[in-house]
């Protein structure tokens, strides 16, 4: 198994390598791949040090798996030239996500679609892939009709840039701005770029990869997206109307049935998800389950998870065992 990391010096890819090495993902030979500026630098891997190449040697090498992180621009120009020489691309960009031709997969939800032939596969945007863990097995159970979704972003998944502007105002130093506006003690109603329609990118990406991972394009979702300033792990404050009545008992049992969710719901203690608990985990954590009483079959979750692990590479690396496993590779 010769599996590549592309953009292995990022935030993401740092946690890639730190989910393989966690999950003993079996490799026989490890690839690091990086941007020009770091070829011939070294990172650290299961305690080796690996010297970075560059994507064109990575080519070269024919990996089996080829793990992408490295933005949108670098996934169309490249992961196509690795297809083209048999190796299995995972993406974490939005560059493949809303291609007809590409899965976009959540391990729990929809591997089950993926063939030998699906050489670029799609890994969802972070807050998505929270949000349909969470909703999954109750569409399944009750059929979703509409989606109103908040959600409370890390910075982290701007990047290093936001880390350290929220780290130079905490520490009262002017410097380099990956925001508008200051985000130490504020809330930014602002994920990426806005769009003709008055919504972000990030928005968007919720309603669109919604319908596609859940496979049924008449769930209606509108989604306002908030950075806030908090370092590791998204929130979203979901409100879900379902085409049929639920009992509130029966939807936490089947949240406590669905692997890769774990239900945090006793408010008689103060037990709830947050950031602060679900950073550096993999599970996404549900509570605050409660109907909804202003209209019928309609309840509101909390739903939070850490953006780097869940949201990017821990589900990149689900997929890349999902493939093993089933001799897709």
């Amino acid at each position: 198994m010769k599996l590549a990391v592309i953009g292995v010096t990022g935030m993401v890819g740092e946690v890639m390598r730190k989910v393989l090495d966690e999950r003993q993902f079996k490799i026989t030979e490890f690839i690091p791949v990086a941007s020009q500026r770091s070829v011939g630098k070294t990172v650290d891997f299961k305690g080796k040090a690996y010297t970075i190449i560059s994507l064109e040697d990575a080519v070269a090498r024919q990996p089996d798996i080829a793990l992408f992180s490295a933005g949108g621009e670098t996934s169309l120009e490249w992961a196509p030239k690795f297809a083209a020489v048999g190796t299995t691309v995972i993406d974490n960009s939005s560059a493949w996500r809303m291609d007809a031709s590409k899965k976009l997969i959540v391990p729990e939800i929809n591997a089950q679609t993926l063939t030998p032939s699906d050489k670029i596969i799609a890994n969802p945007n972070c807050s998505t892939i929270q949000m349909v863990m969470a909703l999954a097995p109750l569409h399944k159970k009750y059929k979703i009709k509409r989606i109103v979704v908040s959600t409370y972003q890390s910075i982290s998944g701007t990047g290093v840039k936001a880390i350290k502007q929220l780290e130079n105002e905490l520490a009262g130093v002017k410097g380099e701005m990956a925001y508008p506006y200051p985000i130490n003690k504020n809330a930014i109603p602002h994920c990426d770029v806005f769009e003709e329609n008055g919504y972000t990118k990030e928005e968007m990406k919720l309603i669109r990869e919604t319908q596609k991972i859940l496979d049924d394009k008449t769930i209606a979702v509108t989604a306002t997206a908030v950075r806030i300033p908090t370092s590791g792990g998204h929130s979203e404050a979901i409100n879900v109307a379902f085409e049929n009545d639920f009992d509130i008992t029966e939807v936490r049992k089947l949240l406590h049935a669905t692997p890769g969710v774990t239900v945090q719901d006793n408010t008689d203690v103060n037990v709830y998800p947050m950031p602060i608990y679900a950073n550096g985990k993999d599970d996404v954590f549900v509570g605050r389950i409660r109907r909804d009483g202003s209209q019928p079959n309609t309840l509101n979750l909390w739903v939070v998870s850490d953006n780097l692990r869940k949201g990017a590479a821990t589900n990149t690396v689900q997929i890349a065992e999902y493939l093993v496993e089933n001799n897709l590779v």
